[in-house]
């Protein structure tokens, strides 16, 4: 049996790194110890980095990494998205689950054509809308996609099956001793996160699900016709210096009935854009003469197009959305959009309401690293344009006051790194003490709970001493100085259901 050595390795590498997307998320805990920055993990990612950067007209420092991977796309081609990409590893993976028709030779080219134009239709969407202010391209990214399954499903659904397991097995079998001692050290690394958690887990695993199940019924099917970052590589691969020969071909058409990404055309010449570097076809020619050679070897076979394939969009369509996009310079759609004021308490050092929805992708990564699992997504309270981005919600969690690391992991700076000590005197809101339901004000009875948790060194919540039937009864009161909106108070607040002291957005 031939061993399919590059296609061997193509797998091992798949594998590879999508376990290093996964450990780099994983083990960015508090205090940030990871051996990597999740925010490298986006600065790689061109349709990132230039549509933020055009959206807030801007040059994000991610976008040199950037260039590398595309000056990488020339020489090599594709290869990102064949043998790095983890959400295309990931759907590889599904595909392995769907039903294969011995009969299967491959669509017909006019049917590939037509498969390929959405993707470049959205990523001319998305060029139009940061000309016009609004950066989309987080919906479609690949990369965004994957971390947000991993962050705010994978991880802490493992979590917190590993942790219960573990207890359920401790205390139904008494196993102390080494299996205790094990749950502990796990405690003390992988397991310990507090992340059980979060609102919107189940549409982001949806979608997750849907992207990967697209395989289920054509190979790679997110891939050849909607990834955006795709269209990117596949449009800088079209001038790549690796490409496909195949001399002498007989045109048997093996390599076109299981090419995943349909780029085999019917002369059994091919799309360099759409080839992602599989191998498949190296391995499972039957003459074995397809191979992949350096610029020498271009002209050979079926390495160039055939005169009248056409590749992407078609210049209708091209001239009509570029008109769109020109006409759209300088008109920011922003405002007009369901976009509201500010209506939620945002991480600590958090930009500009407006220009944060714009910056932030929605990666989770703050949400992710969140020591009490105060940050949580949100729905509609911020207008359509703000879903899924980062909230506070202290009766989830409160904003650790020694903790800066969502503003450290965040990959587009929409939150700002910032010192400890500028983070002490950042506010994320201001709160107020609700006096008819507060104990020691409706009650008339002693509790200084808020007060006692209120991490600010000076105490941003005072005690008033007030004479109750000759007793002294200490009530809180807000400095608004002092208070920095952490939400400290209002998470440890007795009082149930709502609690006595809330924090505003600032």
């Amino acid at each position: 049996m031939k061993i399919k050595r590059l296609v061997v390795l193509r797998r091992i590498s798949q594998v590879f790194f999508l376990l290093l997307f996964v450990y780099v998320l994983w083990s960015t805990t508090y205090p940030l110890n990871g051996p990597v920055s999740p925010q490298l993990l986006f600065k790689i990612d061109p349709l990132i980095m230039i549509f933020i950067s055009i959206s807030e007209k801007i040059l994000l420092p991610g976008l040199i990494f950037a260039a590398v991977m595309l000056a990488l796309t020339l020489i090599f081609g594709r290869f990102f998205c064949g043998w790095m990409c983890p959400l295309g590893a990931a759907i590889d993976a599904s595909g392995h689950f769907r039903k294969r028709s011995k009969k299967r030779t491959g669509e017909v080219d006019a049917v590939n054509a037509k498969a390929r134009k959405p993707k470049f239709i959205l990523l001319l969407l998305i060029a139009v809308f940061a000309l016009a202010g609004l950066q989309l391209a987080w919906v479609f990214d690949p990369l965004v996609i994957f971390t947000r399954f991993v962050s705010l499903d994978l991880i802490p659904a493992v979590t917190f099956a590993a942790d219960k397991g573990f207890a359920w097995l401790i205390s139904t079998f008494n196993l102390h001793g080494a299996v205790y001692d094990f749950y502990r050290s796990l405690k003390s690394s992988a397991l310990g996160m507090n992340v059980y958690f979060f609102s919107h887990a189940f549409p982001i695993f949806i979608y997750f699900a849907a992207v990967c199940g697209l395989a289920l019924f054509i190979p790679r099917l997110w891939c050849r016709s909607l990834c955006p970052l795709g269209a990117i590589y596949a449009m800088t691969a079209k001038a790549a210096l690796l490409g496909r020969t195949t001399k002498e071909c007989k045109n048997c058409k093996k390599c076109k009935s299981i090419c995943r990404m349909g780029a085999i055309r019917d002369d059994s010449s091919y799309s360099k854009g759409e080839c992602v570097l599989c191998m498949d076809c190296v391995y499972d020619c039957p003459v074995n003469i397809a191979r992949f050679e350096w610029p020498f070897g271009f002209a050979q076979g079926g390495a160039v197009a055939a005169p009248g394939h056409r590749e992407g969009i078609t210049r209708r369509d091209f001239l009509l959305l570029s008109g769109l996009a020109v006409s759209s310079v300088g008109f920011k759609f922003g405002p007009l959009i369901f976009r509201k004021k500010r209506s939620v308490i945002r991480p600590p050092a958090a930009l500009e309401e407006n220009e944060f929805i714009n910056r932030c992708i929605r990666c989770g990564n703050c949400m992710k690293v969140c020591p009490t699992n105060g940050l949580q997504p949100v729905s509609f309270q911020s207008g359509i344009e703000g879903v899924w981005t980062p909230q506070l919600i202290p009766e989830i969690g409160y904003c650790e006051y020694n903790c800066t690391l969502c503003g450290r992991t965040c990959p587009t700076g929409a939150i700002r790194s910032v010192s400890m000590e500028a983070k002490h005197d950042t506010r994320l809101g201001l709160a107020a003490v609700d006096r008819s339901i507060c104990i020691a004000w409706a009650e008339n009875k002693q509790c200084v709970v808020c007060e006692e948790h209120c991490p600010v060194a000076d105490k941003a919540i005072k005690l008033k001493k007030d004479i109750v039937d000759g007793r002294e009864v200490l009530k809180p009161l807000v400095d608004g100085d002092l208070c920095v909106g952490c939400g400290t108070c209002q998470n440890k607040c007795p009082v149930r259901p709502v609690r006595a002291i809330r924090v505003t957005p600032f």
